[in-house]
């Protein structure tokens, strides 16, 4: 079902298009186009809970969103060069692992919400991109150890939660 927490959903998605062509060369106004999508994840969850408008369809594009984005924006800084392809690879692997672990559930009618790991793991991957994007915009401030400080804790968060969810599922079949 249609409803404004999904066409939100939908918009997160849509931001990623003109972001992969400004990030590369106009880091800042990428970050802030990343940053707007990000928002949106906030405002579509807090919308349909509020509105008792949580529907299948939106528990499973909901992630799928969020992980286009994080996915785009990890490619972009990978050749950007501040991050190396090996992170990337596997921030994006666990990512494809757990969104096929989810579909595979939910084909079952097993819903397989947000884990609290897995939470956590996207809200420090949001703000270790946005660290890397903003040190790129050469506004004078280099803060890349910490961006990628924050990455390897989102890639091992993400690890961790990955493993949470294949436990969560296999509980529930």
């Amino acid at each position: 079902m249609i409803n404004i927490p999904t066409i939100i959903t939908f918009s997160r998605i849509l931001i990623i298009i003109p972001f992969i062509f400004v990030a590369s060369w106009n880091p800042l106004l990428g970050a802030v186009l990343f940053a707007v999508a990000s928002l949106t994840d906030l405002l579509d969850g807090y919308l349909a809970r509020k509105s008792q408008q949580v529907t299948k369809l939106g528990i499973l594009l909901d992630p799928i969103a969020d992980k286009l984005l994080v996915i785009s924006a990890l490619i972009v800084l990978v050749d950007m060069g501040p991050i190396p392809a090996w992170i990337a690879i596997i921030i994006i692997a666990r990512e494809f692992i757990v969104t096929g672990l989810r579909i595979v559930a939910l084909s079952k009618n097993i819903v397989i919400p947000a884990e609290t790991g897995g939470k956590i793991k996207t809200v420090i991957q949001v703000v270790s991109i946005l660290i890397l994007l903003i040190t790129r915009s050469y506004i004078g401030i280099d803060l890349y150890s910490v961006g990628i400080i924050l990455l390897w804790i989102a890639m091992v968060i993400g690890i961790v939660s990955g493993i949470q969810y294949f436990v969560l599922f296999w509980k529930r079949l």
